[in-house]
């Protein structure tokens, strides 16, 4: 099976960077030019212990816990391993080391400089040092033999070196290189190597072929090529058992050769095709990490097969026997139905001591191949049966010491890899190994943590200190989770030996003397992601459910989740949750976000949609905007906001990765605003999170969406008025569920919107693009349509103004539709108040909007015998009602001169002798849906400060619904006009001398009857014949309303003509 290459990910800065592996394999250890010491756990270690050792550090090698440098202020230094606490300097040069590398034992090291010179150093005793003088250019490379007799040297004069260490005398000379005058001016770096064990090779790259020199004799038996090889070759290193030669080329090419049978192993090509300048084959499995001059690193797995060579250390290497005969028939067994490899190597294992618990362990690596690419996998079956055989075969070997390559006959899998799956986290939160780590930071404040040998404590700031005085927690149970509101502070722990997980609240708030409690989980059950809302707490745990707690600590719901957690966020009444939906496949995670709200009304927004994420990324921020709007960020800096305006979609509004100056830096977020529009993180340079000491500043960064084509005057304005749009639904979504906002916000909001669709209609204007116009005028209201259409008559564009007026006439209906609508449903929820003992709301007068009045004109010119108006006409009247408001204006039917100071504006008085004087008394009225409106939405709250600047919304505080007051309200009985008269008798010194007299016989209000009253008059007998158990009058107009609805078209153009008809 050829080797697996796994995506590369970024390591250092750019620049020379080296890799190797501590004696277990269990680290990779890297450095680079940014000056950096990384200690990588594996590959997708997103943060790995590091240590700055100089501005830039050349080389490193480790051996014993031991960790040696060679760094640009001309040192070679040794620092402890993994701590990375400097342990002195072993040794100097008059300017830059080049390569350090560590002898068989681990007790010296050699060092190349570019001062010519080469160096020995005891590692306990750096006073006892060797000099190895000859070289007449910088040293490039160092190899000690595994016997320490012989030390090999490369050099930029073009000449690679045999030094016999006990007299520093040169043993062996090859003028094989190319010549330079620096190491970055050669060709090559030529990290040349000795073959372990046995020292009987060394291998030298040299331009498109490894040549092995003979151990003694100095003889150059054979060269190690392949045609795939096409550019000079950078490095070589052998595998820990000698058998197989790994060399890297400057085209990024890394080619794996068997040096007994010269034959070409693997060959895999860097996926950018960098030079490859470090290579390092692990101490036991068959992986080989790489690194580039670009500072990436990479690892490839299952490099020749070698996972399965871990035979004992007693005994060699022994005979390999050919197996192939063993698997001629057909493979019918099956101990389990994973997926094997192409090629695998068995363990080796004694016969003697094999049983039922070998058997087991064997099943057990089969399934840890199935999660894992670090194991190979074979029949287990199929194994065993071998065995036997064998063991009938040659009885007279005492143990099988390692078994050749074997060739399943099972077909190879060649499809995408199952993606491990992402561990829960907290938002804001640096990873828990940490000494000192941050458990939250938010807009409230930061909850940090100190786990040391001194303190195990939680410090929580605030940063309104108002809100709250800074807090020293103690740490005993080791709380590991964290989140903090305005009300309280929220911990965690996971359980441990016979402790329970917990739960643990800090009710700051409270009115009462007692601010804490503590929740145990049941048995079995860890907590694994908490957050706060607006008084309550939840925390989702390892058994897949979410529990809900009120602020005070009362147990409330508690539900299932549909998979493990990976976050969770609040924010007032929201919960957003997401989780594993499934298995993700070629490094993509499956996740799957929730939406609750909690308040009263508990519903469910988002029903475990989706989570979209970047390819092969992962979730590394979840959180709400301080409006209350849901965002997160994956680990390529997308950052995504819900749309609530688009279905409850998921658009991006920044890329943070743009803003890094360097492939090492990142930002660290912990808060988003939409008003002011802010995304605040944390600079992070060379790692993915911020140290806690010192306090990290908080940097901003712009919202900018993916728009195509920014750079040209269109695609900016496109960004422009969809940015607006994005960021002020909030105010929509403030509305809805009855929280207070400042008006302004909106009506600038929307003014911005029209100015930039009224640039954007004149730039297609100047471009003949007219039906982009129509489409932009479609985004409009109406008074920018009125403004298109004005200038579409200027430009001399008369077919667009007519197109245009088109559009508007449409709005102006679709406006009266909605209207209409929305009268009739604020109607029908007044009557299901109860209220029905009052006067009823058609005896009312109707508020009238200029747009719907024009509409009546045009009804009644249709009637009158001018079906078809011309369109000029039409303009005229939509220019004037766009010179009122865009939201329908509350105007009087009637203007009168009070008496008392102040009149009811909806009341409408007709006196035969003194008729009122009407505003649009030419108007006809409406005839079908003659109703008052009253506004859903009270007026916004008034700010007591006029002069109050900041724009963000402090946490929302539902409003009072005030809909059923409204009700009763209406349906008071009102006030006849002949006891106001009488009143106005008994005031007389309120009254002016200018009022007109208003008589008791002339008082009665002849109000015009709509088309329902009508209806209902001629309909009453039969909807209390057909329904003889009401008696009740809201009742009957309830009945009749909803026959009246489901009339027909010609039912209802009848009643209308005998209304025009009444009416006259």
């Amino acid at each position: 099976m050829p080797a697996i290459q796994k995506p590369m990910r970024y390591g250092h800065t750019e620049g020379h960077t080296e890799v190797c592996f501590d004696d277990s394999g269990s680290f990779i250890v890297t450095c680079g030019s940014d000056g950096d010491v990384r200690m990588w756990e594996d590959l997708d270690d997103d943060d790995p212990k590091s240590v700055n050792v100089g501005e830039k550090a050349f080389s490193c090698a480790l051996k014993n816990g031991k960790l040696v440098t060679a760094v640009s202020n001309n040192t070679v230094q040794v620092y402890t391993f993994p701590e990375g606490a400097p342990d002195g300097i072993l040794t100097r040069f008059t300017t830059n080391a080049n390569h350090v590398v560590f002898n068989g034992d681990g007790t010296k090291i050699a060092a190349g400089s570019s001062d010519f010179l080469v160096k020995v150093v005891d590692v306990m005793d750096n006073s006892q040092q060797q000099t190895f003088r000859g070289h007449d250019a910088p040293v490039l490379s160092l190899s000690f033999d595994p016997k320490d007799v012989f030390l090999a040297s490369a050099s930029c004069d073009g000449t690679v070196r045999v030094w016999n260490i006990s007299d520093q005398t040169c043993a062996a000379s090859w003028p094989v290189l190319r010549k330079s005058n620096d190491v970055v001016n050669s060709e090559s770096i030529c990290r040349l190597a000795w073959q372990p064990k046995t020292g009987k090779f060394l291998a030298v790259p040299v331009e498109k072929s490894v040549k092995l020199y003979r151990r003694e004799t100095w003889s150059n038996p054979f060269d190690l090529s392949d045609s795939s090889v096409t550019q000079t070759l950078n490095i070589v290193t052998w595998s820990p058992c000698g058998q197989y030669l790994a060399a890297g080329a400057i085209n990024g090419l890394i080619v794996v050769w068997n040096v007994e049978t010269k034959e070409c192993m693997e060959r895999v090509k860097h996926e950018k095709g960098y030079a490859i300048c470090g290579l390092a084959w692990h101490p036991t499995y068959s992986r080989i990490c790489y690194t580039d001059v670009e500072g990436n690193l990479g690892i490839l797995e299952n490099v020749c097969d070698l996972s399965g060579k871990l035979s004992s250390n007693k005994v060699p290497s022994g005979v390999e026997k050919d197996y192939s005969d063993l698997f001629d028939g057909d493979d019918t067994s099956s101990a389990g139905d994973f997926l094997n490899d192409n090629a695998v190597e068995i363990p080796s294992f004694s016969k003697g001591i094999r049983n039922e618990e070998d058997d087991n362990d064997d099943l057990m690596l089969a399934a840890d191949h199935v999660l894992g690419d670090d194991e190979n996998s074979v029949d287990v079956t199929m194994l065993r049966n071998d065995l036997h055989r064998e063991e009938g075969e040659d009885r007279q070997a005492s143990s099988l010491h390692s078994l050749p390559l074997v060739k399943s006959q099972r077909p190879l899998y060649d499809g995408p890899m199952p993606t491990p799956r992402q561990k829960p986290f907290q938002p804001s939160s640096t990873p828990l190994h940490l000494t000192h780590r941050f458990m939250a930071w938010n807009s409230v404040g930061i909850i940090r943590c100190y786990n040391d040998d001194q303190d195990s404590a939680i410090d929580v700031e605030f940063h309104d200190t108002s809100i709250h005085h800074a807090t020293h927690l103690s740490n005993a149970f080791n709380y590991t989770m964290g989140s903090l509101s305005h009300e309280a502070v929220l911990l965690a722990c996971e359980s441990a030996d016979e402790l329970a997980s917990k739960l643990h609240c800090l009710h700051f708030s409270s009115w009462d003397s007692s601010k804490e409690w503590i929740v145990d989980m049941p048995e079995n059950e860890d907590i694994e992601a908490i957050c706060l809302g607006l008084g309550w707490a939840a925390a989702a745990t390892s058994a897949l459910l979410l529990r809900l707690f009120t602020i005070g600590g009362v147990q409330k719901e508690v539900f299932c989740l549909p998979g493990p957690v990976v976050s969770m966020a609040g924010h007032g009444e929201q919960l957003c949750i997401v989780y594993h939906r499934g298995t993700g496949f070629d490094g993509d995670q499956c996740l799957g976000v929730q939406l609750l709200e909690l308040g009263r009304k508990k519903k469910q927004v988002l029903h475990g949609d989706p989570l979209p994420l970047t390819r092969k990324s992962y979730l590394t921020w979840l959180g709400f905007s301080a409006e209350g709007t849901p965002c997160y960020v994956d680990s390529e800096g997308c950052v995504r906001m819900l749309n609530r305006g688009l279905g409850n979609t998921w658009t991006p509004v920044c890329n943070i990765r743009e803003h890094c100056k360097g492939k090492s830096d990142h930002y660290w977020v912990v808060g988003i605003h939409e008003n002011p529009q802010q995304l605040r993180c944390i600079p992070c340079k060379g790692s993915r999170f911020p140290p806690t000491l010192p306090r990290p500043a908080v940097a901003i960064l712009p919202f900018k969406l993916p728009y195509c084509q920014t750079s040209t005057e269109k695609g900016q304005m496109e960004e422009q008025f969809w940015h607006s749009v994005l960021f002020h639904n909030y105010l929509d979504y403030l509305a809805e569920n009855g929280y207070d906002y400042e008006e302004s916000i909106k009506k600038q909001a929307v003014k911005e919107q029209q100015e930039l669709l009224m640039k954007m209609l004149a730039l297609s204007c100047k471009l003949e693009r007219e039906f982009r116009c129509v489409e932009l005028a479609d985004l409009m209201t109406q008074n920018a349509v009125h403004l298109a259409i004005k200038y579409a008559s200027r430009s001399r564009k008369l077919i667009l103004a007519q197109k245009l007026s088109e559009l508007a006439a449409e709005k102006a209906a679709e406006l009266a539709e909605i209207q209409t609508e929305e009268r009739e449903e604020d109607f029908r929820e007044r009557l299901n108040a109860g209220y029905s003992h009052t006067t009823t709301e058609w005896s009312q007068p109707r508020v009238r909007s200029q747009v719907e009045e024009d509409a009546e004109d045009r009804e009644d010119t249709v009637s009158e015998g001018n079906p078809e108006p011309q369109n000029h006409v039409i303009g005229q009247n939509l220019i004037q009602s766009a010179n009122s408001s865009d939201t329908p204006a509350m105007k009087s039917g009637a203007v009168f001169s009070s008496s008392q100071g102040r009149v009811n504006p909806f009341k409408v008085l007709v006196s035969s002798k003194e008729p009122a004087v009407s505003v649009n008394a030419t108007r006809s009225a409406n005839i079908l849906d003659n109703m008052n409106k009253l506004s859903r939405k009270s007026t916004s709250f008034n700010r007591v400060a006029n002069n109050e600047k900041s724009p963000v919304i402090k946490p929302l505080i539902p409003k009072p619904r005030c809909k059923q007051a409204s009700a009763a309200s209406y349906f008071q009985k009102r006030t006849s006009q002949a006891e106001k008269t009488e009143e106005v008798k008994e005031n007389p010194k309120s009254s002016s001398s200018e009022a007109p007299a208003v008589c008791l016989q002339n008082s009665e209000v002849q109000r015009p009857k709509t088309g329902f009253q009508m209806w209902l008059e001629e309909n009453r007998s039969h909807i209390m014949s057909d329904n003889p158990d009401i008696s009740d009058e809201a009742d009957i107009i309830k009945e009749g309303m909803i026959r009246f609805r489901v009339l027909s078209a010609e039912e209802r153009k009848q009643m209308e003509r005998r209304l025009l008809y009444w009416r006259r």
